[in-house]
């Protein structure tokens, strides 16, 4: 009885929470192709910047390549590597956290790799010491897709991992809430081979292994349940730990993101497991914007709009993608067209390349 009752306190106060909080406008800040984090003068800086065009939300990465941006005890224990060094000793999430609030922003922390654990480099301490941690494809080789090398998100002790670093992280910061992106909660389709794996689904099914074809129907439905397992377990830990914590998610487009990376994210939402959804409708032109736009309103079920606010695509790294002012401000207007009162933006380095782009004439 205790604990249904603590159950339905959880519900209602996130329900609340989710009622409470003002449509998200906001920008992703990252540690790449951006000095926005590397001094408190930076910060400040980067602060002032989201605030004077009118964002309320810093959506701010923790996790990157293997390292967190913040002093890590869990990390330093597995890896020996607190940080990491080009901080050399400062805190930029503490500091941001504090700049943010002081200007009435939001500050979200961003695990950006998610259950990857390094970017286009095999040699990577985790795989080192952790070799059993690594995914692998039916050959037998790493999970690697898009260059991204990737954990099996399945293995208990993985997830384990994930869970205590995100729960690490809001017991040392009074962070307004956590966001996972397309690499957690996720797994690349090709994944599910590697021993732990392979032996676990044999023991469900009578003693047949796994077929090499990785999106057979009941393999692929055996790997959906466990990602979804470990989306609500991460949910409900961050709600009782701290109950005012949202738990945001950014996973691609639907349903490609479940065809691709096992994020069935609509069943996140029905499910209750998610305060809000910011899937990445990453379009390099108005046609095709407009057109995953249409389509996610058709996949959502009713009286779930609110809960969603776009991804869109400005800019991308120091000789990258950026977008004109005039896409930008129809990507915003389509949004409010088709209901949707916020948004979040890839990423932040866009408001020093385009200065006073956004919000000033687009509500």
């Amino acid at each position: 009885m205790r604990y249904c009752c603590l159950c339905l306190f959880l519900f209602i106060t996130c329900l609340g929470n989710a009622q409470q909080f003002p449509p998200i406008k906001g920008t992703w800040v990252t540690n790449v192709a951006s000095d926005a984090l590397l001094s408190e003068k930076n910060i400040k800086r980067t602060v002032a910047n989201c605030k004077k065009n009118g964002l309320n939300s810093i959506f701010v990465v923790v996790w990157n390549r293997g390292y967190t941006m913040y002093p890590s005890k869990l990390v330093e224990k597995f890896i020996g590597i607190k940080q990491d060094t080009i901080y050399k000793g400062f805190d930029p999430i503490g500091c941001i956290v504090k700049e943010g609030h002081k200007a009435g922003l939001k500050v979200f922390a961003w695990f950006e790799f998610g259950f990857s654990y390094s970017y286009k480099d095999s040699s990577s301490i985790w795989l080192k010491k952790f070799p059993d941690w690594a995914g692998r494809r039916s050959d037998g080789s790493l999970l690697v897709k898009n260059g991204f090398y990737w954990w099996n998100s399945m293995n208990p002790t993985v997830q384990a991992f994930m869970k205590e670093l995100v729960l690490e992280l809001i017991q040392q910061y009074p962070i307004d809430g956590v966001q996972g992106d397309d690499r957690m909660p996720a797994m690349p389709v090709e994944g599910g081979y590697d021993n732990y794996s392979q032996r676990l689904y044999a023991a469900n099914h009578n003693g047949y292994m796994p077929r090499t074809d990785p999106r057979e129907n009941s393999f692929l439905q055996w790997k959906l349940d466990r990602i979804n397992s470990f989306a609500k377990d991460l949910y409900q830990a961050v709600k009782l730990k701290r109950p005012s914590c949202l738990v945001i998610w950014a996973p691609g487009p639907y349903p490609w993101s479940k065809q691709e990376y096992l994020q069935d994210w609509m069943q996140w939402l029905k499910a209750g497991y998610a305060d809000y959804v910011i899937p990445q409708l990453y379009r390099y032109n108005i046609e095709g914007y407009e057109k995953v736009l249409k389509e996610l309103n058709e996949s959502l079920p009713a009286g779930y709009q609110d809960k969603i606010f776009p991804g869109i695509l400005t800019s991308l790294g120091d000789d990258g993608y950026q977008s004109s002012r005039e896409f930008t401000d129809q990507m915003l207007q389509l949004n409010r067209k088709y209901g949707y009162k916020g948004e979040v933006f890839f990423y932040y380095e866009t408001l020093n390349r385009l200065p006073g782009l956004l919000y000033l004439h687009v509500k």
